[in-house]
């Protein structure tokens, strides 16, 4: 099986079985940015989960949750993003638009509040699964799981597969890497070797460079990963692991299965609409496609909320307490 296909059955079939929020594709690495990514990611709600949910169905913008701003007491734009650049306005604008900030104008200047306290222990545990069908075709697998074992960034990382793992497949894998042998049409998991827990509240060791006789590293501190694993639940939570609706290519032969995975009917095959289908596919007919609600479907069946209350109108009336003046 494809690797995407694998991927996305894999996931439909942890959301079956697991009361968490998954995400796909998404980055772990905290000194060089874009130097790993994790196939799947899977989030365990934390106490603050429900209060979490309530604010926005998108993710909460990692900048505007660091910034310096408040509930109770607007503060200007520039002062709490601690520049004017593009980046932060772009920030501003985001929060803005899911709910998270509110905005007032006062002689010319725009404002802004939190509209709630962001709860940090909305999530728990994080769990890296990285998925590769065939091990007899592994890549860089043991780099990369070298990578997360050596930085501590998930709770837990696993190795999910179909090929059949023998002995010295394991030997080749860091001991506290666990392995799922996983049949993605049936949904049967086999746990070759349970993961072990990584310390994520310790500094962690990332491999920036490698080569012939030495490994360079940066260390990375608590709070560096702390940043890190709440902008991976963020993006999880917004993102999901579903291809999303404008994916899918104006074809009659487009379409999905029960669980929201893309589906092509002249392929009798999950495709990856990204590469897989356009004008360039030999079977593509022009017309209408039939694109699941992944919505409702992520709604029906994670913790993840479709449609919150929101907490704009419920705060609308902090603004009166503590006001900053214009300098």
């Amino acid at each position: 099986m494809r690797e995407f296909a694998f991927e996305l059955a894999l996931c439909a079939r942890l959301e079956e079985r697991a009361d968490r929020v998954l995400g796909r594709q998404l980055g772990a690495a905290v000194a060089t940015p874009g130097a790993r990514v994790m196939d799947v990611v899977g989030v365990e709600p934390g106490p603050g989960f429900d209060r979490r949910a309530r604010i926005t169905a998108g993710t909460i913008p990692p900048r505007a949750i660091e910034a310096d701003v408040g509930v109770g007491r607007a503060v200007d734009w520039r002062a709490a993003m601690g520049t004017s650049s593009d980046w932060a306005r772009e920030a501003v604008d985001e929060a803005l638009a899911v709910g998270f900030f509110a905005a007032e104008r006062r002689e010319g200047r725009e404002y802004v509040r939190q509209t709630a306290r962001y709860p940090d222990d909305w999530f728990g545990r994080l769990v890296g699964i990285e998925n590769k069908p065939d091990l007899d075709a592994p890549g860089d697998l043991a780099r990369q799981l070298r990578f997360d074992v050596s930085l501590g960034l998930f709770d837990e990382v696993v190795l999910a597969t179909a090929s059949y793992v023998t002995g010295a497949h394991l030997n080749r894998l860091p001991d506290a890497v666990g392995v799922w042998r996983v049949d993605p049409d049936t949904g049967e998991r086999e746990v070759v070797r349970e993961p072990s827990p990584l310390p994520v509240g310790e500094p962690g060791v990332e491999p920036v460079g490698e080569h012939s006789l030495r490994t360079d590293v940066a260390l990375v501190d608590a709070d560096e990963k702390a940043r890190k694993r709440r902008r991976i639940a963020e993006r999880a939570y917004g993102k999901g692991w579903r291809p999303a609706p404008d994916a899918y290519p104006p074809c009659t032969h487009a379409s999905a299965t029960g669980d929201g995975r893309p589906y092509c009917g002249a392929l009798d095959r999950v495709v990856d609409p990204g590469s897989d289908c356009g004008d360039d596919c030999p079977a593509f007919d022009p017309g209408e496609a039939s694109t699941p609600p992944v919505d409702r479907l992520r709604d029906d069946r994670t913790p993840w909320v479709r449609d919150p209350e929101g907490t704009v109108r419920r705060q609308s009336g902090l603004d009166r307490f503590g006001r900053s003046e214009p300098d």
